[in-house]
């Protein structure tokens, strides 16, 4: 129930690199870095529902731990793939749907912070959230 709450985009690492390992344009990666992301989070037992709010869209996501769903990063990219547990760490394993290739998330609660990590390709980067 940590992850339960209001969650602004302080800062990022090594955002862009990741954007551009995804395949991301230029110009969507210029944006992207500076997208002002809230995520909302509610999770009751073993379902989630995420709402991500941003400059370009709001979407709100809900699955099960364990449970496949699909899912569409914002420059279009589809994928499919689930989140699960690990400790107090949510580790989700998401498979794009154009070439095969996956693409790890992680998110956990360090002091009063969110960390979103995602590694793709051999490239890892960080967004950091704070309570909001």
């Amino acid at each position: 129930m940590a992850f339960n709450g209001t969650w602004k985009i302080d800062r990022n690492e090594n955002y862009e690199k990741f954007m551009e390992a995804m395949g991301v344009n230029m110009m969507k990666r210029k944006l992207g870095a500076h997208d002002n992301l809230k995520i909302t989070i509610q999770q009751d037992g073993d379902k989630f529902t995420v709402k991500e709010a941003s400059n370009f869209r709001t979407i709100e996501i809900e699955f099960t731990l364990g449970v496949n769903f699909d899912y569409s990063l914002a420059d279009g990219t589809e994928m499919n793939g689930n989140w699960n547990l690990e400790g107090n760490k949510l580790v989700g394993t998401f498979t794009r749907k154009d070439n095969q290739k996956v693409l790890k998330a992680y998110r956990e609660i360090v002091g009063d912070e969110l960390v979103q990590t995602y590694v793709y390709e051999g490239v890892e980067s960080k967004r950091i959230f704070k309570r909001g």
